[in-house]
């Protein structure tokens, strides 16, 4: 069979594997990882995960948890809410 194609012409054959590595592209490229996860992984600092009244979950850094002091202990939901000025 003879090439009947012209040489600056591309056909449907070979536009679909150009179209589809174009595509992939993205994909091959390397990734550096950026210099927040870095920072945090040189402190090696935890997270704990902290539950709130209305439901939702906080993280907090254990180092804050050991910093942070105690002023009363044992206060009920109630007045602790009171105290923060929030409404029940």
């Amino acid at each position: 069979m003879e090439d009947k194609s012209k040489p600056g012409k591309i056909s449907r054959r070979n536009l679909f594997p150009l179209l589809g590595g174009a595509l992939l592209m993205p994909f091959l490229g390397t990734a550096s990882p950026s210099d927040n996860s870095i920072e945090s992984e040189d402190e090696n600092e935890a997270y704990e995960t902290l539950l709130k009244p209305d439901g939702t979950t906080v993280k907090v850094k254990v180092s804050t948890l050991k910093k942070s002091k105690v002023i009363k202990k044992n206060v009920s939901n109630k007045s602790l809410l009171t105290w923060l000025g929030k409404k029940f």
